[in-house]
């Protein structure tokens, strides 16, 4: 039996994948959600209740943990997910069970390289600093964890993304796209399931666990190219882009902590930002899902909430 914390694009995703393999789900969030499967069981349950999580984790393997911050903020990060994942790797090292992480590129300290499972991840300060943070915690905790590391998402329920609502519905309508400090650097994206198929296989790998692995991730794209591919997919005009220069976004963060925090950021796309998932495919026996195929499922997905919406008017 396996066990899902959080019923986000990759929580959701993961449950899915293994349902459909006909494997016993039980996917834990505070409002039951998480997709209708027969073999899907969905409770309500606050993953920081300890007494909760030991009878919710009783008989798991594996417990994916794919639970994030309420803002996206420094500070709410430092109050929420350190003592989140201290809670829940305490009892999935009571119940045995591996635990399983989404994770992001911000620890990495070296970003202007093309990003390796052996580039050094002692970023500092802010939201990469609490990653940084995040991952020797892990490292230090009896439980046994994977990391598995990610680009920008992408995909069916990927909304809260640079390639989800603020791109993929404005490329459909004809409408601008605005991207962030430039429109023409290379920029690393990944696919949701194609993550969410590398932390299913690296849960039932021992000889991986207690590592960081990259998530499988085709070679990187500009703002320009990833929406120019979801044009094409979709069968509709290229689409126009407006830049927000750096240093607009980095005045309007003196004044605004949202702006700040994504100023913060910036350095990911204004220069290149690469990641290499080369090692970690090998590892897991696992390749990126062809670009197309990634860009028609996902074109699908978005065309479905705009017929899903249309319905409801």
């Amino acid at each position: 039996m396996y066990v899902v914390t959080g019923a986000g694009p990759v929580g959701w995703t993961i449950a899915e994948q293994l349902a459909e393999r006909g494997e016993q789900v039980r996917v834990l969030t505070r409002s039951a959600s998480g997709p209708d499967h027969p073999l899907v069981e969905k409770l309500r349950v606050d993953v920081s209740d300890p007494a909760k999580l030991a009878q919710a984790f009783a008989g798991a393997t594996a417990v994916f943990h794919c639970i994030h911050g309420s803002a996206y903020r420094a500070k709410a990060w430092a109050a929420e997910l350190p003592g989140a994942e201290q809670v829940v790797m305490d009892a999935a090292a009571a119940a045995g069970a591996v635990v399983v992480f989404p994770e992001s590129l911000y620890s990495y300290s070296e970003p202007d390289k093309t990003i390796t499972e052996s580039s050094p991840r002692e970023a500092a300060g802010g939201k990469r600093g609490i990653r940084s943070a995040l991952l020797k915690a892990r490292e230090a905790h009896p439980a046994n964890t994977v990391s598995v590391v990610s680009g920008d998402f992408f995909g069916p329920r990927v909304r809260l993304a640079h390639a989800g609502e603020r791109m993929v519905p404005l490329v459909l309508k004809g409408k601008t796209v605005q991207v962030l400090g430039s429109a023409d650097q290379p920029h690393a994206f990944t696919y949701v399931p194609d993550l969410a198929a590398a932390m299913i296989a690296a849960a039932e790998k021992p000889e991986l666990w207690n590592s960081a692995l990259h998530a499988p991730t085709g070679p990187a794209l500009t703002m320009r190219e990833i929406a120019g591919n979801f044009a094409r997919s979709a069968g509709v005009p290229e689409p126009k882009l407006s830049v927000i220069p750096g240093w607009l976004l980095r005045t309007l963060g003196l004044f605004s902590t949202d702006m700040r925090e994504l100023a913060e950021m910036l350095y990911q796309f204004e220069r290149p930002f690469v990641m290499d998932s080369t090692a970690s495919q090998a590892k897991l026996g696992l390749a990126p899902t062809p670009l197309p195929e990634a860009m028609a499922a996902t074109v699908a997905w978005w065309r479905e909430q705009e017929a899903v919406t249309a319905g409801t008017r």
